[in-house]
């Protein structure tokens, strides 16, 4: 099992930053990717940005974030990053970090049924 723990959401103006983190414990190397994932009430929890755990760190990214936003990884403290820029009221939603200890189906790693664990999430507000 692998315990998702995320931090760093809060209020923001729009076009500022914020920086999430996720810390991962447990059964960590048994980990392939990690994704973030962003849910707004009454809607589909959709798909953010995600990294290879094992190998090269490639990354993938949601059209309305690519330039935004920069996914990363720091394999010492198991722990993933989202980096967020030039926020917009558009990203306010609830954040949720995921992972998968399975090689994912989906070419780009956007899809919720590749990632088997998930973190409680943390609310993101950007105002206008």
């Amino acid at each position: 099992q692998v315990q998702l723990v995320e931090s760093g959401g809060g209020l923001v103006q729009a076009g500022g930053s914020l920086r999430l983190s996720c810390a991962a414990s447990g059964r960590t190397v048994t980990l392939y990717n990690m994704a973030w994932f962003r849910q707004v009430p009454g809607r589909d929890r959709d798909f953010v940005a995600a990294i290879s755990w094992t190998g090269s760190s490639n990354t993938f990214y949601v059209d309305s974030v690519k330039g935004r936003f920069t996914i990363s990884r720091d394999l010492a403290k198991s722990t993933v990053y989202l980096q967020m820029n030039s926020l917009k009221p558009e990203d306010t939603a609830i954040y949720y970090c995921a992972g998968a200890n399975r090689p994912a189906r989906s070419i780009s790693l956007e899809e919720k049924s590749d990632y088997n664990y998930w973190g409680q999430g943390t609310q993101v507000t950007v105002s206008s």
